[in-house]
């Protein structure tokens, strides 16, 4: 599939601040169009973006319903009350439950967690948790990443003399659950200054107002953040203003000082040792505590998440680790058989949208097809199954369309659903499958333009070699960790050629490894892109051609920056 290469351009008011902070900084002027782009106009918002500090973190009392929520946790810890930390079985909830359970049971001998099974309860609370927590003399539940929705739930448990307190992230109804305290940064009353925190995020500002409250110091909270920069990557929240300090000096626990349970999953993914980057997080860590949740339960992913010794962490890891392993292998089969699918539509150059269901799928991994078929055909995606009497789905999306929305839409239709604009999960009833399919193929239709069917690649700035220094470099580097609304920076430079010694290189001869120049600097810069054999006898012809890529710091030379391709265009000049 061709790329479409969308550069982006500084307005000249724009370019005036540009000029001024590189003046006052003394900072590369590239780095301040950079800086500009993400809204960050100023000295003092330049310093607090490259030193964030943990002093700048918001008051957590600022949320609703914290100060309920304090008092209400002061209770059962005064009175010995049984709690139980509820949370979703994926990485955010898996985290947030670890995170706040490692905090509470210092404080409590009457604690336990709970985490429902993906094809027994389905996601979020459920009504078999609750009898759970009856039948075992928990009088307080505290959930973590879901029960935004969960009236009816929340009223059942009221009449089991269960109290709720809910920590949540996702998009709430206009009427929200009868709890004691519900913690949502995104309901409508809310003045919290941040919107986006994952689930952990809320969880652990709730453990921030209960520490506040109690008079202890933060520092017995630090050793925690971890869990969070794993649930802020694994959960692709945006890693803007509160997300970036609690992911940047969780990355720094992560590799510093990581618990025995990540550092178990750590050491299976071959990465001790080696800088631990949101990337690691998002390909390496967050999919193997994710299986646990997708081939068997998350409590397992917990457990690890809890090992107090290495021998525990080892073992735990190992599992998972095989989850992970059978996970790759049922995903490969699934989203092949979904492409068989597809290849039988008759109308697939038309459709705007991507609806298919097949009864036997696996449950745990319609999630990562249903991305996978987004990535590979570039339309949103819904991907169905069956569990128990349910229909049951994920859906996934694209630039410029809400699939939370699109389905919202349908709400008539669902037994259930939540989600957020480009990720969603549902549930139906199987009559409902057909007029379901029909009416979000009918709003893609109606709202996507055949422009948005093409992948995109935004464009920060168009360099000359000459320009990819390593003062640059480093710079760049002070803008991490990178993610959702902070992308790392991604350059172009056109009219390159081959220095006269790029090579195939891989296993199978996929990849390119290149030296480049332009017409304006004959030193030599290092470049590798991979999967791209296809444009080698092009570059070896010193034509000139254009390239899109991110500057990466060389393992083998750290005094010289190497670019990693993502586009070679060929033929635009």
């Amino acid at each position: 599939m061709i790329n479409k290469w969308n550069l982006q351009t500084l307005s000249i008011e724009e370019l005036h601040e540009k000029d001024e902070l590189a003046k006052e900084l003394g900072l590369n002027p590239i780095t301040c169009q950079l800086l500009i782009q993400r809204g960050i106009t100023s000295a003092d918002e330049v310093k607090k973006f490259f030193k964030p500090s943990l002093n700048n973190l918001h008051d957590p009392f600022l949320m609703p319903d914290m100060d309920k929520a304090v008092k209400r946790l002061d209770k059962a810890l005064g009175n010995k009350e049984k709690i139980l930390v509820y949370g979703d079985y994926d990485v955010d909830g898996t985290t947030a439950v670890s995170l706040v359970y490692k905090f509470l049971r210092q404080y409590s001998s009457t604690l336990d967690y709970y985490i429902p099974d993906r094809y027994d309860e389905g996601y979020g609370i459920s009504y078999k948790g609750i009898d759970y927590a009856a039948e075992n003399g928990f009088s307080l539940i505290i959930a973590l990443d879901c029960g935004i929705k969960a009236i009816d739930k929340i009223e059942y448990a009221k009449t089991k003399g269960i109290d709720f307190i809910i920590c949540d992230h996702h998009m709430p109804d206009d009427t929200l659950p009868d709890a004691v305290a519900v913690l949502d940064a995104k309901r409508v009353d809310s003045i919290y200054p941040y919107e986006h925190l994952s689930g952990c995020g809320v969880g652990f500002k709730f453990m921030q107002a209960f520490a506040k409250s109690n008079g202890f110091p933060f520092s017995k909270l630090e050793n925690l953040l971890d869990l969070i920069a794993v649930s802020i990557a694994s959960d692709i929240v945006p890693i803007t203003g509160e997300n970036r300090i609690l992911a940047h000096y969780g990355l720094k626990q992560l590799n510093s000082n990581p618990g025995m349970g990540l550092k178990g999953i750590i050491d299976i993914c071959g990465l001790t040792g080696k800088p631990i980057t949101i990337n690691d997080i998002v390909f390496k860590i967050g999919p193997r505590i994710n299986a646990s949740g997708r081939m068997m339960n998350g409590k397992e992913a917990v457990d690890l998440l809890l090992a107090k010794d290495t021998e525990s962490a080892r073992e735990k890891s190992e599992n998972i680790n095989q989850y992970n392993d059978e996970r790759r292998e049922l995903d490969k089969k699934i989203t092949d058989e979904a492409n068989a699918v597809i290849d039988t539509f008759s109308n697939m150059e038309d459709r705007k949208a991507i609806v298919v269901y097949e009864p036997s799928w696996h449950k745990g991994v319609i999630g990562i097809v249903a991305s996978r078929l987004t990535e590979k055909y570039y339309r949103p995606a819904v991907v169905l199954t069956k569990s128990s009497e349910l229909i049951t789905g994920s859906a996934r999306s694209i630039t410029g369309f809400d699939i939370y929305k699109a389905i919202e839409n349908c709400r008539d239709l669902l037994e259930n659903f939540g989600g957020h604009t480009y990720a969603a999960g549902l549930s139906m009833r199987e009559e409902n499958l057909e007029e379901f399919t029909k009416r979000f193929l009918e709003q893609a239709s109606g709202v996507i333009d055949p422009e948005q069917m093409t992948p995109q690649i935004d464009i920060d700035a168009v360099l000359e070699m000459k320009d990819i220094t390593s003062k640059l470099s480093k710079e760049l580097n002070k803008m991490s960790p990178f993610g959702p609304e902070n992308q790392k920076p991604v350059f172009c430079s056109l009219a390159v050629r081959d220095y006269g010694t790029s090579k195939l290189v891989g296993k199978d001869s996929d990849h390119i490894k290149l030296e480049l120049i332009d017409d304006n600097s004959k030193i030599p810069v290092h470049a590798i892109a991979f999967g791209m054999s296809q444009h080698f006898d092009y570059i070896k012809s010193m034509k000139p051609f254009n390239i899109c890529y991110t500057i990466e710091e060389n393992a083998y030379n750290t005094k010289a920056p190497q670019l990693l391709i993502k586009d070679i265009k060929t033929d635009d000049l």
